[in-house]
């Protein structure tokens, strides 16, 4: 083995240079099959981040935080975001193998951090696939309920009084994990036919909702600031927790408020990182779908909180379905029943993709040795990983069925802008650990961009509840337990180091 293909390093912070992560992909019972094109990946990219939040978020956000501005506050978040954007999309086409976060961390910030960006990247995909399935069937019982089909109450879920199995959620992950197994060209395939029909649905509530803006809906455009009721406990925001700093309702900070908040309804864009191995031309496909999908979403996301708040002043606004209510406060209820459709069919695709995601890393981690490599062996014939997208697909299917899991839903966020601190802070490591790698996409302006990714996201993260950082530090403590007791003596980084010795 030539020494650029050895680890930079011995111990804990050994990294795995970007030519064996290659190396290894070419391993023939270890490959994935490359079959997807940059439509594909921003097809992907707007599939995942288009969920409940377009529906949900931004009528909710205009009455309790920002108003009309909470247009501004999507473009605020949309910024943020198009940071860390900017960080995966110079990793994604320089490292073009599974794993997203979990294998820039390897190549630039060592194993040890690779591991625990691993190990939370699989929790953070497996509660949003289950929280996402959670969230679809309540929207397809709603919409059986409307033509007269009522799901028994036992067989509904835990959080419908005398509820116990969510059959449902659980039937929608297991029919995703067999599309998943046969093949990510069929998952594209599925997935382009539900982003045109959510994406449709989503213009038709635009260009619907215009004939009945109202100017004077728009005034104040920002409303006067107050400030937030102070938070208690652990329910508070950890920022407040070791500051004292209380966030404001409205006003310009509370534009800043609300961005924390509508963040989340772009959190998947990094899901499409983890297709880099299956992507057909990664170096120039993988910045075109990262950057591309998370453009479209932006300005689909500003112009329907723009028709919302103009159809009906924010104040007035429903908050579990502003924009179902708006059509129906204008005098027109056949619009509020597109919008359930449309959102219980788009949920579909965020579920599939975010399972996606996980059996990627899941792969990666076990391909390295860091996880039992049974689990890194393709289909034979699909080229798929089948062995962990079964074993994942069914565990997420049993706690999506059994589980009231609405609190554990802010640890996919936590986890989301862990990683993406952990991949800004790689791309300022690996351009002075390794300036001589060819970079087909380069992040302008750094080390600026990178940094100024990393201080709105850390602000981000003090803004959420300081309960979730205790259960997110718990899970990572686990993970710090299972690293030592098994992947750092399985590693084959090194077992490698013990035979070069």
């Amino acid at each position: 083995m030539s020494t650029g293909q050895q680890s930079q390093s011995s111990g804990l912070f050994r990294t795995k240079t970007v030519e064996q992560s290659i190396l290894d992909t070419e391993e023939p019972e270890h490959a994935l099959k490359k079959t997807l094109s940059a439509w594909d990946l921003t097809v992907f990219g707007v599939g995942v981040i288009i969920g409940t939040g377009i529906f949900v978020l931004t009528g909710k956000v205009a009455k309790e935080t920002a108003g009309p501005a909470t247009a501004l506050a999507f473009v605020a978040a949309g910024v943020v975001c198009a940071l860390a954007a900017l960080c995966y999309a110079e990793f994604a086409s320089t490292v073009p193998v599974a794993g997203s976060a979990y294998t820039f961390s390897y190549a630039s910030l060592g194993e040890l951090t690779a591991w625990i960006i691993g190990w939370d990247l699989v929790l953070e995909f497996a509660l949003g696939t289950a929280v996402v399935a959670v969230g679809w069937s309540g929207y397809v019982r709603s919409l059986m309920a409307n033509v007269g089909w009522d799901m028994p109450a036992a067989l509904s879920g835990p959080d419908v009084p005398g509820g116990t199995f969510d059959v449902l959620a659980f039937v929608l992950v297991l029919l995703l994990t067999v599309v998943l197994v046969i093949g990510v060209k069929l998952s594209a395939r599925i997935t382009a036919v539900v982003v045109a029909i959510k994406v449709t649905v989503v213009m038709i509530v635009i260009i619907a909702g215009l004939f009945f803006v109202k100017g004077a809906n728009y005034q104040p455009f920002i409303p006067p600031a107050r400030p937030q009721a102070a938070g208690g406990g652990l329910d508070a925001p950890l920022v407040q927790v070791l500051f004292g700093f209380t966030p404001t309702d409205f006003g310009v900070m509370g534009i800043f408020t609300a961005a924390g908040v509508v963040f989340f309804a772009f959190i998947g864009f990094d899901v499409v990182a983890t297709a880099a191995e299956e992507t057909k031309l990664p170096q120039r496909d993988m910045p075109r779908g990262i950057l591309g999908s998370l453009l479209i979403c932006t300005v689909l996301y500003v112009a329907v909180s723009l028709v919302v708040t103009g159809m009906q002043h924010y104040s007035e606004l429903s908050v579990s379905a502003p924009l179902a209510d708006a059509f129906k406060a204008v005098g027109h209820p056949f619009y509020a029943g597109v919008i359930s459709f449309g959102a219980a069919v788009g949920l579909t695709t965020v579920c599939m993709i975010l399972l996606l995601g996980q059996t990627r890393v899941f792969f990666a981690m076990s391909r390295d040795g860091l996880l039992p490599r049974f689990f890194s062996i393709t289909h034979p014939r699909f080229g798929t990983p089948y062995r962990p997208t079964i074993l994942l697909g069914v565990v997420i299917a049993i706690v999506a069925g059994f589980t009231s899991i609405n609190e554990l839903a802010t640890l996919v966020n936590i986890g989301t802008l862990f990683a993406f601190v952990v991949v800004a802070l790689g791309v300022i490591i690996l351009r002075r650990t390794r300036p001589d790698l060819h970079r087909a996409f380069r992040t302008p302006w750094v080390p600026l961009i990178p940094i100024l990714s990393i201080a709105a996201t850390v602000w981000l993260m003090l803004n959420l509840p300081a309960e979730t950082w205790i259960r997110f530090a718990i899970w990572m403590a686990i993970g710090v337990v299972v690293y030592f007791l098994y992947g750092r003596s399985h590693s084959r980084l090194h077992r490698r180091s013990d035979t070069s010795a």
